[in-house]
């Protein structure tokens, strides 16, 4: 049994509470106190058809109620699972709700803790991403949340004797010395939500901070506090405002880490049900990883942005669903902070090659993001860009389709957008077999000065050919150094919105010829990938052309080279 901080077990003193309750006919439903909302939104999602059972988080948290570290903070990017596993956890604390109508069924019930816990406390919810009608002024936000809880406190309360005018915290310290050393759980969602609008000024902010610490810190009725967001508190609570609390990123610490986003294996089980729910299923496992994967917890296990996993099965698409979270000029706002400086960085990337970064969660929340790991760290946190030993990179499709909308769109990224315009054409005569006008955009990108070609190893060339052959990836799925026949080839493109058009292989070569390249492909039969599995018709029944691009780092010149390797008459099987 857990001792509590007035020395009765946890048991016996939520019992306690829980029959006070009942011989003041006590009510529920409240603004923020005592919501029943939480539990109708997240009841909704226990009974979507595609819903994950996170509610073993539940066990880890219990264990926190009541004692010195019960102050959380949780911090992700955006759309992986912040809200939904807030909804969760008031739902099962709050005496308001009938906890047992959704969680008895979810892996919690089987924890000894359990009925200990479940429907047994008095809980504050609070979702920060509310704003009072046309709120212009920190003032009107924040006081909109006082007023809220005072109203709430005092009908519930009515010995306390509050105020209107009275503090918050001094309301819940009435409460606590009027009602038998009353406690509370609050679960405070998007934290940061009022740091990202304009007429909030640095005064507010540190009002803000203030705010928070006096509500939660060092107070005897907090039984536990759990608080999300996307950006990490400890930029803004650098000196002993928000020290208590202890806080959990996906790039810095493991615990909790399961718990946002899908793991493979959970989209193997949606996958599956998928497949039952879909007669005429268009979405693959496969599409489902290009696109939706390249996150990672701390210890390495790979995550999926689970919003847009979702929406694709729920629609039977694979799409872009971050658009309503976050367009493509929201990513160049961190770019142009300083565009000369990334702007390499960023041709390596949308190639696919790992950035070196030393990223800092909390530099995102610097006011002037000057350097590049300060820009990068934004990134990460923004859930943009993905960071794993040392390096950045972009994730999935998902993401990468939103940094090709930036490159075709900013002139101001100089040599990039120029290349990236290009990419149109250089996909049509790479079709035509048009091998003049292929070397000939290569030339131009040599004679622009692109910094990349120096060419010090074929990655420099990579980076270039990936920047022109850009508008490829609206028609097909490209993958860099795919397992092919006998050996490993640079590029491959398949085409996956029309499985009739033609197929491409390309192979990079430095100081050496494209013949030698071309050869290589025939030599180790990467054609092969086009044909399907023995005993299956190929999926793919266009032509597949083989191309071979060389740069001699002597006469400072490209040469390409196209072949048809297979006509769309011709099978191997």
């Amino acid at each position: 049994m857990i001792p509590s901080m007035d020395g009765r077990s946890t048991e016996q003193s939520i019992g306690h509470y829980t029959y006070m309750h009942r011989k003041e006919g006590w009510k529920a439903m409240g603004n923020y106190l005592n919501t029943t909302a939480v539990f109708d939104a997240y009841s909704r999602e226990v009974h979507s058809p595609y819903f994950i059972d996170k509610s073993l988080m539940l066990e880890q948290l219990m264990t926190r109620v009541e004692t010195s570290t019960n102050n959380i903070c949780i911090t992700r990017p955006r759309r992986f699972g912040k809200s939904v596993t807030a909804n969760m956890i008031a739902s099962f604390f709050s005496a308001a709700c009938d906890a047992g109508a959704v969680f008895d069924r979810l892996k919690i019930a089987e924890s000894e803790l359990y009925q200990v816990y479940a429907g047994k406390y008095d809980v504050v919810f609070i979702s920060f991403n509310e704003l009072p009608r046309r709120c212009r002024s920190y003032e009107q936000y924040i006081g909109r949340i006082e007023d809220r809880l005072i109203r709430d406190l005092k009908a519930a309360y009515p010995k306390a004797d509050i105020r209107e005018e009275d503090a918050v915290w001094d309301a819940f310290s009435a409460v606590y010395h009027c009602y038998d050393s009353k406690r509370f759980i609050f679960v405070l969602d998007e934290w940061d939500f009022i740091f990202h609008k304009d007429f909030v000024t640095e005064s507010d902010r540190k009002e803000y901070i203030d705010f928070l610490s006096n509500l939660l810190k060092g107070k005897a009725y907090v039984s536990l506090a759990y608080m999300t967001g996307i950006l990490p508190i400890a930029k803004y609570s650098s000196g002993s405002e928000l020290n208590m609390f202890l806080e959990y990123t996906m790039a810095s610490e493991e615990l909790y880490g399961e718990y946002f986003g899908f793991t493979e294996e959970e989209v193997d089980e949606l996958y599956e049900r998928f497949q039952v729910n879909q007669p005429n299923p268009r979405v693959t496992r496969d599409g489902l990883r290009l696109w939706y994967d390249g996150y990672h917890t701390k210890e390495g296990e790979r995550v999926y942005n689970p919003r847009s996993v979702v929406a694709a099965l729920t629609n039977n698409n694979l799409g872009n669903y971050w658009t309503s979270a976050g367009p493509y000029d929201e990513i160049f706002y961190y770019i142009e902070q300083n565009t000369a400086e990334v702007r390499d960085d960023l041709a390596k990337m949308v190639s696919e090659i790992p950035v070196p970064a030393k990223v800092q969660e909390y530099a995102a929340t610097a006011a002037n993001l000057t350097t590049k790991d300060e820009i990068f760290s934004a990134m990460v946190v923004y859930g943009f860009l993905s960071y794993e030993k040392g390096h950045v990179y972009i994730p999935n499709k998902e993401l990468m389709d939103r940094f090709r909308d930036m490159l075709m769109k900013e002139p101001t990224l100089g040599y990039v957008h120029q290349l990236a315009k290009l990419s149109g054409r250089m996909l049509k005569a790479t079709l035509e077999n048009n091998t003049a006008v292929m070397a000939g955009i290569l030339e131009f990108a040599h004679n622009t000065e692109v910094p990349l070609l120096s060419y010090n190893n074929e990655t420099d060339l990579t980076a270039v050919v990936n920047l022109v052959y850009l508008a490829a990836r609206d028609t097909y799925r490209v993958e860099r150094e795919d397992k092919s026949g006998i050996g490993y080839v640079d590029f491959i493109f398949y085409p996956e919105t029309d499985h009739k058009a033609d197929g491409i292989i390309l192979e990079l070569k430095v100081n050496d010829t494209p013949e030698n390249a071309l050869q290589q492909i025939k030599d180790r039969r990467y054609v092969l990938r086009f044909e399907g599995k023995l005993g299956e018709p190929p999926k793919y029944l266009g032509r597949v052309i083989g191309v071979g691009i060389a740069y001699d780092k002597e006469t400072k010149r490209h040469s390409c080279i196209t072949e048809v390797l297979r006509s769309r008459e011709c099978r191997f099987f």
